[in-house]
């Protein structure tokens, strides 16, 4: 499933969802900027009448985000927690996971170097 509108623009946000063992996978890919925090904010929104959301933030493909970004996996973090689920972020490339350390999102959504990891974490 993919919640790409229109034509793919150089920076624009996209994301696709999969599932490997039970765990959804939003795999991100362009700028997470105030522009796409609603599309990433749905995308990590848990399913309706599923059990405990448990999701994997694949950012390999982000090579920017601002504090719309930082909100976006705060919020998103709490609803998995308040729900007994969890979100983990995976593949950050250097500029971003440097954003998530600076706020201590990193203290809050577990980090991983890649998406493998995070499944099995």
């Amino acid at each position: 499933m993919s919640d790409n509108q229109g034509v793919e623009e150089p920076g624009r946000l996209s994301v696709e969802h999969s599932e490997a063992d039970g765990i959804r996978v939003v795999a991100v890919r362009g700028e997470i900027d105030h522009e796409g925090a609603d599309i990433l904010s749905r995308a990590l929104q848990p399913f309706d009448g599923a059990a405990p959301p448990r999701t994997v933030a694949d950012l390999s493909g982000v090579s920017f985000m601002d504090s719309s970004g930082i909100n976006v996996f705060v919020a998103a973090y709490r609803t998995a927690n308040d729900a007994q689920g969890w979100l983990r972020i995976a593949g950050a490339q250097e500029p971003v996971l440097r954003v998530l350390q600076l706020v201590g999102v990193d203290a809050l959504v577990d980090c991983h170097p890649t998406v493998e990891q995070a499944l099995t974490a």
